[in-house]
């Protein structure tokens, strides 16, 4: 077996360790004397509302949203399909249809919350006095402002009307029970798709302080509103969230633990460093690049042969025009650290299946990378600066293309080890 076929297994082992079906049936709630009602929203919402599906035996509707090209055949629960990671106006629509699904219940029914990563951008649903499109250069001002997850989450949950806990503050007076596929780092489950069944204490304040202290450019329009007095988002001591159930039902921690278990099976010493690792996608690849190099030479803090494993989620600052996500950008600076290097092989992928907004979930690299990308006439240092290690894969065809997953429990990333 090849060093790229033991990652990709242990990218496999991973995403099989948070598969709808096995996460959900341990958590499945008591059917309710009234209506049952499923929500959701993510970019593995579909499958969960499949699986959900097979699980349960009494009657039920809904409606979940998820990513274009992402959705699952549902009988019951309605599908609904939108733009990521920039809002559009099907998200708008989808919005409405989970409101519209919660409104008018009772306190026998219960409303069920299927919620993992990529909800933010899927659920836009601008207040009064701003429109799609301000959600929408709110949403493109975040994603470039190399901020973690957990700032972007903490802004926007301030300029929606559904995201904070919003959408489960609708359902009442209606029980909810939200089971979520973690992809944020510390597993917050008010963090995950901006927590629209679950509220946090973050206050207006607070994001007003993490927009100056993070210097993001935040449009005129939407600033204002967050300034104004009803920006505030829904107390987490608010009765109506007195009902309220919340379970993690999947995280990376479960699949980095599941990726370990594979590598020993297959005769490889596995270490964990952390799944909640967070930072700027090309120094985090640094710090890595120079264990693995600390390990190859003098086998320390570990002995080789090991895989090295973490997750978390890290971010890309953009500086270029080029196309790539957050795990490409990490794998094309751990390349030119290992330049040259024999004996270490890396992955590092997106557990949904995509990478940024192309359709790869990552890549490969080894201490061959840059000289094969030099071969093909590209600078491995240009197009990092430009951040374009899409491109700079595909032309050597080190793309790592899954197709989605229909789960998301954040980045994995495995370093091989001779």
């Amino acid at each position: 077996m090849t060093d790229r076929a033991i990652l990709t297994d242990l990218f496999d082992a991973a995403v099989a360790a948070a598969d709808p079906l096995q996460a959900l049936t341990p958590h499945m709630p008591k059917p309710p004397k009234g209506r049952t009602i499923v929500i959701g929203a993510g970019k593995g919402a579909a499958q969960l509302a499949q699986a959900f599906e097979t699980l349960w035996e009494g009657a039920l509707s809904g409606v979940v949203v998820t990513r274009y090209g992402y959705g699952a055949l549902c009988d019951r629960i309605k599908v609904m399909e939108a733009a990521h990671p920039v809002p559009d106006a099907a998200g708008l629509e989808a919005s409405h249809a989970l409101l519209d699904a919660v409104s008018g219940l009772g306190p026998d029914d219960l409303v069920v919350a299927l919620v993992c990563g990529g909800g933010s951008a899927l659920l836009p649903s601008p207040p009064d006095g701003l429109s799609l499109a301000d959600e929408q250069a709110l949403n493109t001002a975040l994603l470039a402002s190399g901020a973690p997850i957990s700032v972007m989450n903490a802004i926007r949950k301030h300029v929606s009307m559904i995201k904070g806990g919003r959408l489960a503050k609708a359902a009442y007076p209606a029980p909810v029970v939200s089971l979520i596929v973690s992809d944020v780092p510390g597993d917050d489950p008010a963090q995950v798709a901006s927590g629209p069944t679950v509220p946090d204490a973050v206050s207006r304040d607070d994001a007003l302080h993490l927009i100056k202290s993070h210097q993001i450019a935040i449009p005129p329009a939407v600033l204002a509103h967050i300034q104004g007095e009803t920006s505030h988002a829904p107390d987490p001591a608010d009765p109506a969230f007195a009902n309220h159930t919340v379970k993690v039902i999947a995280s990376a921690g479960v699949s980095l633990d599941a990726a370990a278990v594979k590598a020993r099976a297959l005769g490889l010493p596995a270490v964990i460093l952390s799944d909640a690792i967070e930072g700027e996608a090309r120094e985090i690849a640094k710090m890595h690049a120079a264990m693995a190099l600390e390990v190859k030479g003098k086998n320390r803090p570990f002995t080789k042969p090991v895989v090295i494993l973490s997750g978390g989620e890290t971010t890309v600052t953009l500086t270029g025009k080029g196309r790539g996500g957050r795990n490409t950008e990490f794998l094309l600076s751990l390349a030119q650290t290992l330049d040259g290097v024999d004996g270490i092989t890396a992955l590092a992928a997106d557990t949904d299946g995509i990478d940024g907004s192309e359709d790869n979930a990552g890549a490969f690299v080894d201490g061959g990378t840059c000289r094969r990308l030099r071969e093909a006439g590209r600078d491995p240092a240009v197009d990092l600066a430009s951040n374009d290690a899409f491109s700079a894969f595909e032309a050597i065809g080190d793309l790592f293309s899954p197709g989605p997953t229909g789960t998301n429990v954040n980045d994995f990333r495995a370093i091989l080890i001779r």
